[in-house]
C-alpha cells in the first residue's frame, strides 16, 4: 500500500513540474499580459533619445525583449563605426538608395545630422507593429523626434539624461571611440540637444540614468501606463 502510494505522489510530482515548466515557457516568451484580457491592446510608438554615452542602446534592448517589442532600425548613408553591424545598428546604404526611399515615401523621419550624413527611419516596420497592438521603438536624436511628434501626435517621447553634464562627458570618455576633440565636439552637441529637448513640447517624460537598472525598470513602468498592460518583469 505505500510503495502504491508512493508512485502516486511521484506521478502526482511529475505532473506538476510539467505544467510548471510548460507556465514557465510560456511566461519567457510572452513578457507582458494586458490588465483586462478579454480587451485588445493598442499598439504604442515610443520615442527614445538622448545624448551619446546616456545608455540608450542598453535600455531599447530591455524594452524589445521585456515588451516583445519592434525596434526600427534606422538607415544611414555613413559608413560603420567600430563594432557596428549591418541590419542591427543601421542599415547603411548608399545616398542614392536613401534618396529613392524618400521618393518612395518610405520614411517616418528623415534628416541630415551635421550637414553630413542622413538619418532616416522606415515606416514599414514601424506601422505593421502598431497594427498588430505592439511596441514599437525608436531611437532617434530630437530633431527626428520633433519631426516624429508632428506626423504621429500620439507617439510617447522618453528622454534620457545622465546625472550631470560631468557625468555625461566621463561616459563619452569611457567609450575609447573619439579622441579628446571629438569628444568635447559631441559632448557640446550633446548639451545643445539637451536644451533643446527641455524648451520644446516633444517628450512626455525624462528619466535620469544614474542607476542603468532602475533606469530600465522605471522606463518599462511608464511604457506600460500609457500601454494599459501589467508591468513586464525581468526573466
Amino acid at each position: 500500500m505505500h510503495a502504491q502510494k508512493d508512485r502516486v505522489a511521484v506521478f502526482l510530482t511529475a505532473i506538476a513540474r510539467f505544467f510548471f515548466g510548460v507556465y514557465r515557457n510560456c511566461m519567457r516568451r510572452t513578457l507582458y499580459t494586458s490588465n483586462m484580457s478579454n480587451e485588445s491592446t493598442d499598439g504604442l510608438l515610443l520615442v527614445l533619445s538622448g545624448p551619446s554615452g546616456v545608455g540608450k542602446t542598453s535600455i531599447v534592448h530591455e524594452l524589445i525583449r521585456r515588451f516583445d517589442g519592434v525596434f526600427s532600425v534606422s538607415a544611414t548613408t555613413r559608413q560603420p563605426g567600430p563594432g557596428e553591424v549591418n541590419g542591427r545598428d543601421y542599415d547603411f546604404i548608399s545616398e542614392s538608395d536613401f534618396q529613392k526611399l524618400i521618393d518612395d515615401d518610405c520614411f517616418l523621419e528623415y534628416a541630415q545630422v551635421f550637414g553630413r550624413s542622413w538619418y532616416g527611419s522606415p515606416r514599414q516596420a514601424i506601422e505593421s507593429a502598431l497594427k498588430m497592438g505592439r511596441l514599437a521603438v525608436l531611437d532617434i536624436d530630437v530633431q527626428g523626434a520633433e519631426i516624429v511628434r508632428r506626423k504621429c501626435p500620439q507617439m510617447y517621447g522618453i528622454f534620457v539624461l545622465a546625472p550631470s553634464e560631468a557625468e555625461l562627458l566621463h561616459r563619452l570618455r569611457q567609450r575609447g571611440r573619439e579622441d579628446e576633440t571629438a569628444i568635447q565636439r559631441r559632448f557640446a552637441a550633446s548639451t545643445r540637444e539637451i536644451a533643446r529637448a527641455r524648451e520644446g513640447q516633444t517628450y512626455d517624460d525624462f528619466v535620469v540614468n544614474d542607476d542603468l537598472s532602475h533606469a530600465i525598470d522605471t522606463i518599462c513602468t511608464l511604457v506600460a501606463k500609457r500601454m494599459g498592460i501589467a508591468v513586464p518583469h525581468s526573466i
